[in-house]
């Protein structure tokens, strides 16, 4: 019988010799936590490597991302079919599914991509909350698993990861479990050049548990994981580990962090650890064991089916994990609330548009989670009768995440591809730069997630520039895969809602104000015409001269200066531009149509003109800003940048 040293050396090994033949990796800590997985896979973590999609599977996130050679690893060696040594060989290869770093979607048992520090044990918080809120509402007989994530040191460094810590602390997320790999360095040398605190009583003081252990040995990592999983809290266990473990000239040392090791190295590593097979070869009786790993859950898995096929909401569940929604009862809901505010054309800020689509879609999907960031009343993201997520109460359906904008997108993240949870959450437009990486991440795994940000212009008046986001639309909508919807009214807030709930394989933003505004689409939504990117909202009544384009608040601007062109005679076209993303996927027969061909186009929006001379081209004109905003009364400022219909009016009639 294989010893734990004899399964945790294969997963060295195969570690460093991927790297040495990629020329390229990070062996250091792979080596570093081979004791810690090794113990971690064989004994604790809940998976079947034959059912990699299992929804009662324990998670484990590798947010210390870079170390990707330790869960490569770990999948060949438990036997996930598609991570076969041939994938090993071609580490960081162009197609190969073992990517520098871990990605999502690319291979089955990467539950989440990572790489930039910080993200993945904020993900995790993410997944554990999804996993509370499922067992509080269907039972431990359909969900009863942990999450489980091993973090570096420069992962705990990041801010996000004290956002995620308090967070996690807070909601007493007590199936979640951070394996630390403390091994005291950093890629300038020593840990302590750059960090001096203490990570226990840091985590003590948000609420975790908190031990260290020696991480090379089993039986004290065995008991302290032991301990873990029946902890009435989250807790870290900080693995006191030597990097690059076994390598006689490097360990401990910052050279085993991202080079590889060098064959001479390698070779002496071999014979001080005994290991004395070539490059790629894990002798049979060590590959037995650890598959045997990777089926013993198979019989936990088999009784779970059991369990729900005898559920007498089987096929419910089975819809909500797999977040399946379906586009004909929904479009129809979105009608008749189109069909019931257009009776009464209401004068909105988008917001609270947003806000009345929420009542609506809330109570009908039982997949929607909300949130904010301590925003609610502004961006009215909680609708009525939705209670607090919680301890003693993660059966609801709200989230307070408090000021925590990148921990908030990272766990939205982590519930999306937990699944059974589509997640929303709702802060400004402008702290939209506080949750970038976490919403780039997710537009990367294709997740879908959708981010409510509104005071989205300088339309929100006094709290002037530092709340004002003149850039911030331009920098999402360079982000691939996010759509960015920003609707003028209430309808079309309820199509862009209706577009970013089927958008399952994107991140959505809405972008929403803060001021009221005209209501346009007084037909209602028998169709959504949103759906499109961007349709003619009015044509022109009289010989056409120009093609107005605008979004959100500025369409109003846009129907109020075709009006008074109309007075002179002067007929102009006004675009309605939602979402410019769905827009650039139609045909080009379509946006031409839509934009008149050759004739002059003027953009309006409130917002910097980058990314516009796509649609206007280079002798196009822009209304919008030019610099940062100012404070003052909404209205003033609309005027003093110079953002008026009698602007455009002006704009249309230099054309002669």
């Amino acid at each position: 019988m294989p010893s734990h040293t004899d399964l945790a050396n294969a997963i060295r090994f195969l570690s460093m010799d991927s790297v040495q033949a990629a020329n390229s990796g990070h062996p250091g800590m792979p080596m570093g936590m081979a004791d810690v997985a090794t113990v971690l896979f064989t004994k604790f973590l809940k998976f079947d490597a034959h059912a990699p999609n299992w929804p009662d599977r324990d998670r484990f996130v590798l947010s210390a991302g870079h170390g990707s050679m330790l869960i490569y690893s770990l999948l060949h060696l438990t036997g996930y079919e598609a991570m076969t040594i041939e994938q090993l060989k071609a580490f960081r290869q162009i197609g190969a599914l073992t990517a520098g770093h871990p990605e999502y979607g690319h291979v089955q048992g990467v539950e989440t991509t990572t790489g930039p520090l910080g993200q993945g044990i904020s993900t995790a918080v993410g997944m554990a909350m999804a996993e509370a809120h499922l067992r509080a509402n269907w039972g431990a007989d359909l969900c009863d698993h942990r999450t489980w994530v091993i973090a570096s040191d420069g992962d705990l460094m990041e801010g996000i990861s004290q956002e995620a810590i308090s967070l996690a602390g807070h909601l007493n997320l007590n199936r979640l479990i951070v394996l630390w790999d403390d091994n005291e360095i950093s890629i300038d040398g020593a840990l302590s050049v750059a960090e001096s605190g203490d990570q226990l009583l840091r985590f003590k003081a948000a609420g975790w548990e908190a031990v260290r252990v020696d991480g090379h040995d089993p039986e004290a990592l065995e008991a302290a994981m032991a301990a873990a999983i029946v902890s009435v809290k989250p807790s870290l266990i900080a693995c006191r580990t030597q990097i690059g473990f076994g390598a006689p000239n490097l360990a401990g040392t910052a050279k085993t962090h991202g080079s590889p090791l060098g064959m001479q190295e390698i070779a002496a590593t071999r014979a001080a650890l005994n290991w004395p097979h070539a490059p790629f070869v894990v002798p049979e009786e060590i590959g037995a064991t650890w598959r045997a790993a990777g089926q013993k859950g198979a019989k936990a898995h088999a009784a779970w089916h059991k369990r729900l096929a005898q559920h007498p909401n089987r096929a419910a569940f089975e819809d909500l994990i797999e977040t399946k929604i379906d586009p004909v009862p929904l479009r129809n809901l979105i009608k008749a609330h189109c069909a019931e505010i257009a009776q009464h054309a209401p004068s909105l800020a988008t917001r609270e548009s947003s806000g009345a689509a929420l009542e609506v879609l809330v109570p009908e999907l039982d997949c929607l989670m909300g949130g904010s960031a301590d925003l609610t009343g502004s961006v009215n993201t909680k609708v009525a009768g939705m209670k607090a997520f919680g301890p003693n109460a993660y059966q609801e359906r709200y989230v307070h995440y408090g000021v925590r904008e990148h921990a908030m997108a990272a766990a939205m993240n982590g519930m999306a591809l937990h699944g059974g949870v589509l997640p929303y959450s709702g802060t400004f437009l402008v702290f939209a730069d506080y949750l970038r990486p976490a919403l780039r991440l997710g537009a990367l795994m294709g997740v879908r997630t959708i981010h409510v940000l509104t005071h989205d212009s300088i339309g929100l008046g006094e709290d002037g520039p530092t709340h004002q986001p003149v850039e911030t639309l331009a920098s999402l909508r360079a982000i691939p895969n996010v759509l960015v919807f920003r609707p003028c009214d209430p309808v079309e807030v309820a199509e862009c809602w209706e577009l970013a709930i089927l958008a399952e394989q994107s991140p959505s933003v809405l972008s929403l104000t803060r001021q009221k505004l005209s209501f346009q689409r007084c037909e209602g939504s028998p169709i959504n015409r949103s759906a499109q990117g961007a349709y003619v909202m009015s044509p022109a009544q009289h010989p056409e001269k120009a093609v107005l384009i605008a979004t959100g608040s500025e369409v109003e601007l846009a129907m109020k200066a075709q009006t008074q062109l109309a007075q002179r005679g002067i007929g102009v076209r006004v675009v309605s531009a939602p979402c410019l993303e769905l827009f650039e996927a139609q045909t080009f027969e379509y946006q031409n149509e839509v934009l008149g061909g050759d004739l002059p186009k003027i953009a309006i929006e409130a917002a910097v003109r980058f990314g516009w001379d796509r649609w206007i081209g280079p002798q196009g004109m822009f209304i919008g800003m030019k610099g940062f905003g100012a404070s003052g009364p909404y209205q003033e400022l609309y005027a003093h940048f110079g953002i008026t219909s009698e602007a455009i009016c002006a704009a249309v009639l230099g054309l002669d």
